[in-house]
C-alpha cells in the first residue's frame, strides 16, 4: 500500500470538575499528562444558575456535579500551574457563560497571556436550556442579548474563541428524533445569528468570522449508522444556511464544526459494563466518517448510570479514543461511505424532514416564540414518551435492561461504594467558609479589588441601556464580584424565566384498552379515590434544589395524569419548603421528588420532615433518580416510601405502585387488581 499522510486526530477531552477548585485543578493536570489533548469544564448547579454557594437553593448542590466558581479567586485556583495560552478549553456554561468567560479572561492576563490567543469554546446555548436541561436563569430576550454581546465581544477581542456551542446534546436526552435534534439546533443557530446581524454590533463583512466560529455540541446514539447520517445532514443543512441566509461566500467559515459527548441517557444502571461497547459504537458514529467527523470528542464513563465516574473510570474512556486514533488505520483513508447509495438515501430523508422542520418554526416566529409558547418543549416531551412507550413494550430492546436480563455477578460492581467517586458532603461547608473569607477579605492585601458596589451598579446600568454586557462584566470580574451578586444584578434589571413544562400538553403515549397493565392501573385510582372520598387522586411531583434534568419528573406526570391522578407539577428549582406548601395547599396524596444530581441525601429528608412538623404524616413521599443502593436504603430509613432509578423503565408499573403506597398510607387494604 502506498505511504499516505495520517489525518491529525480530534480534539480528545474528558468532561471533568467536581468537590473544590483545587480537587478539580489537580484531576485537570492529570489527565493533561495522561494525553489528554483539550479541557472540558463541568460547573456546579449554583455556578450553571447563578447563585452563590450559601444560596438556599444550593444546599445539597455544592461540588456536586462540577466544580463551584463563586469568583476570581476559584477561576485562579481552579487554572494554576495551567497556561491558558497554550490550552483549548471548553467550559459548559450557559445562562452565567458571559461571567465565566469575563473570569477566564481576567485570569488569563494575570497569567501573562496574550488574549487575543486564547483557544475554547463557551456552551452559551440557552434555547435548550428552557427545553431540557433547566440551568436557564433570564428570559428568552435579555438570554440572547447577553449571547449576542458575548459573540460580538469576542469577534473583536478573542478571536479565536467560539462564542457558543449551539448544543443539540440534551434535546436527544429529552426525547428528539434525530430531525428534531437537527431542526431544533439549526432554529436556535438562525435566532442567534439573526440576533447578531440585527444587533449591528457586526458590520456585514465581518459576519463570515462569525459564523466561522459558531460550534455545534451533538450527541450521538447506540443506532450508529443513523447517528453518522444524521452529521452528514447536519452540515449539509448548515452549509445551505449561512449560504444563503447570510450570504456567505467562504467555504471554510461555512464548514459545520461540531464536538460530541455520546449519549449518557442510553448508558445503564443494569449490567453497566455493556455501556463499554455503547461508548464505543456511539464514537463509531462521529468518527468513522471523514467528511462528518467531529472536531472534538469526549466520552462518558461506564459507571455514569451509577453515579460519578472516578479518574480511572474517565481514563478507560480516554483510552477508547486513543485506541480508535493510534491503532486503528481509520485516520488513513478518505471518506469511506463516499457513493454509498444507502448512506445518501438516509442523509437525503433527514435532509428533507428537517428542512421543513426548520420552515414551521420559522413560521411560528422563530426558536425564542416557539419555547414561549411551549411548542418544541411539548414535541420534546412526546418524542419521549414514545420512547418510553416502545422500551416498556419491548419493541425497543435494552440489553440487560429488557432482554437477556440474565447475568452472572459483575466484578465491576461487587462493591458499589467503591465502584463511583464520591464528593465528602463536607466539600459543601468549607466551600462556604472560604466564599464568606473572600467576601470579607476582597478589599485588602494581596488583593485590594475595588469595591464591587460600584462595578455592580454599572453592570444594572448597562443593562438597563444598549451598552455591549461584555465590559462591565470584566470589571465585576476584577473588582471580585461573586457569581451570586452578578447575576443577581442581572435578575434585578430582567427578572426571571419559569420555561413551559410541556406535560398538560403531551399527548397519551400508552394504550389504556381493557386489559392493558395502563387501564388496570386507573382501575386502581379510581377505587382508591372512591375509599377515599374524593373526586380525584392527587399527586405532587417536586423537583427540589438546582437540578434541572425534568425528563423522568415529566415521564412519571404525564403517565400519572393518563392513569388519573390530577398532578400537580411546578416545574424545576423550587425549595423543600415550596414544595410542602404546595402539597399542603392543594391537599395532594403522594410526593413524588426527582433528583439526578445528588442531592438527595439532604433535599429528601428536609421535606420528609416539613410534613411531619405540618402534621401531614400521611403524605407517602416517593423518591426518584440516580441514587446508590446505600443512600436508598437511608432514605428508606428516613421516612421514604419507595425509591425508584433509572433500572426502573416500566413507568406504569411505578404509577401502580404509588397507588400502593397511598393505600397503605391510608390505611386501606391492598387492592386485588391483577397486574
Amino acid at each position: 500500500m502506498t505511504e499516505r499522510q495520517k489525518d491529525r486526530p480530534w480534539l480528545m477531552r474528558t468532561y471533568a470538575g467536581h468537590s473544590t477548585a483545587e480537587a478539580s485543578n489537580e484531576l485537570y493536570r492529570r489527565n493533561l499528562a495522561k494525553g489528554q489533548t483539550g479541557l472540558s469544564v463541568a460547573f456546579d448547579l449554583p455556578t450553571q444558575t447563578g447563585y452563590d454557594s450559601d444560596h438556599v437553593l444550593a444546599r445539597g448542590e455544592v461540588g456536586r456535579v462540577g466544580v463551584p466558581v463563586a469568583h476570581l479567586g476559584d477561576m485562579r485556583r481552579l487554572f494554576q500551574d495551567i497556561p491558558l495560552e497554550q490550552m483549548n478549553t471548553s467550559m459548559t456554561i450557559n445562562a452565567t457563560a458571559m461571567w465565566l468567560l469575563a473570569l477566564y479572561q481576567v485570569v488569563a492576563e494575570e497569567q501573562g497571556a496574550d488574549v487575543t490567543k486564547l483557544q475554547g469554546t463557551t456552551q452559551n446555548d440557552i434555547v435548550k436550556e428552557y427545553l431540557s436541561r433547566g440551568t436557564h436563569v433570564f428570559p428568552p430576550g435579555p438570554s440572547l442579548r447577553l449571547t449576542t454581546d458575548m459573540i460580538a465581544y469576542t469577534v473583536s477581542h478573542i478571536p479565536k474563541w467560539n462564542p457558543i456551542n449551539i448544543c443539540s446534546y440534551h434535546l436527544q436526552e429529552a426525547g428528539a428524533t434525530p430531525v428534531q435534534e437537527i431542526a431544533y439546533a439549526m432554529s436556535t443557530a438562525i435566532a442567534v445569528l439573526d440576533a447578531v446581524r440585527d444587533s449591528g454590533q457586526v458590520p456585514q463583512e465581518r459576519m463570515g468570522d462569525v459564523v466561522g466560529r459558531i460550534s455545534f455540541f451533538v450527541n450521538a446514539g447506540v443506532r450508529f449508522v443513523e447517528e453518522m447520517c444524521k452529521m452528514r445532514a447536519f452540515g449539509r443543512i448548515w452549509d445551505t444556511v449561512t449560504r444563503e441566509r447570510y450570504g456567505i461566500e467562504n467555504p471554510k467559515h461555512r464548514r459545520f464544526r461540531y464536538g460530541v459527548q455520546v449519549n449518557s441517557l442510553g448508558l445503564t444502571e443494569a449490567q453497566p459494563e455493556n455501556n463499554v461497547q455503547r461508548i464505543v459504537l456511539e464514537m463509531l458514529a462521529v468518527t468513522l466518517s471523514k467528511d462528518a467527523r467531529a472536531r472534538a470528542v469526549q466520552l462518558p464513563a461506564w459507571n455514569e448510570a451509577l453515579g460519578l465516574p472516578r479518574p480511572w473510570d474517565q481514563q478507560w474512556s480516554l483510552r477508547i479514543q486513543q485506541v480508535l486514533a493510534y491503532e486503528s488505520d481509520l485516520l488513513e483513508y478518505d471518506d469511506i461511505f463516499e457513493g454509498s447509495k444507502v448512506i445518501e438515501a438516509k442523509v437525503e430523508e433527514l435532509v428533507a424532514e428537517a428542512t421543513a422542520e426548520i420552515g414551521r418554526i420559522q413560521e411560528m416566529g422563530g426558536a425564542m416564540a416557539a419555547v414561549e409558547s411551549g411548542y418544541l418543549k411539548s414535541q420534546l416531551v412526546s418524542s419521549h414518551a414514545e420512547r418510553r412507550a416502545r422500551i416498556e413494550s419491548g419493541e425497543e430492546k435494552i440489553i440487560g435492561v429488557n432482554a437477556f436480563e440474565s447475568t452472572e455477578p459483575n466484578p465491576l460492581t461487587a462493591d458499589l461504594d467503591t465502584a463511583i467517586q464520591t464528593v465528602d458532603p463536607a466539600v459543601e461547608a468549607r466551600v462556604i467558609a472560604s466564599l464568606q473569607h473572600w467576601r470579607d477579605t476582597r478589599y485588602q492585601p494581596p488583593f485590594n479589588h475595588p469595591r464591587p458596589c460600584k462595578a455592580l451598579e454599572k453592570l444594572k446600568e448597562a443593562a438597563r441601556g444598549t451598552d455591549n454586557l461584555m465590559e462591565a462584566t470584566l470589571e465585576c470580574a476584577r473588582a471580585g464580584v461573586t457569581t451570586g451578586e452578578w447575576a443577581g444584578a442581572l435578575r434585578e434589571v430582567f427578572g426571571e424565566f419559569r420555561a413551559p413544562t410541556g406535560v398538560s400538553s403531551a399527548p397519551v403515549a400508552v394504550a389504556a384498552e381493557e386489559g392493558s397493565p395502563l387501564s388496570d392501573v386507573r382501575r386502581k385510582v379510581e377505587l382508591t379515590a372512591k375509599d377515599l372520598g374524593v373526586g380525584k387522586l392527587r399527586f405532587l411531583v417536586g423537583k427540589p434544589g438546582l437540578d434541572g434534568h425534568s425528563n423522568g419528573a415529566e415521564q412519571i406526570a404525564v403517565r400519572a395524569r393518563d392513569a388519573g391522578f390530577e398532578v400537580v407539577y411546578q416545574g424545576i428549582r423550587l425549595t423543600p419548603e415550596q414544595i410542602v406548601d404546595a402539597a399542603l395547599a392543594e391537599d395532594v396524596h403522594a410526593v413524588g421528588l426527582s433528583i439526578l444530581s445528588g442531592s438527595h441525601a439532604q433535599l429528601v429528608p428536609d421535606v420528609l420532615d416539613r410534613l411531619r412538623v405540618a402534621g401531614a404524616t400521611d403524605i407517602p413521599v416517593i423518591a426518584g433518580g440516580i441514587i446508590p443502593s446505600g443512600d436508598a436504603e437511608q432514605l428508606r430509613a428516613a421516612g421514604v416510601a419507595a425509591v425508584f432509578t433509572p433500572k426502573d423503565f416500566d413507568i406504569t408499573g411505578i404509577i401502580g405502585r404509588i397507588v400502593d403506597e397511598i393505600r397503605t398510607a391510608n390505611k386501606l387494604d391492598p387492592l386485588e387488581v391483577p397486574a
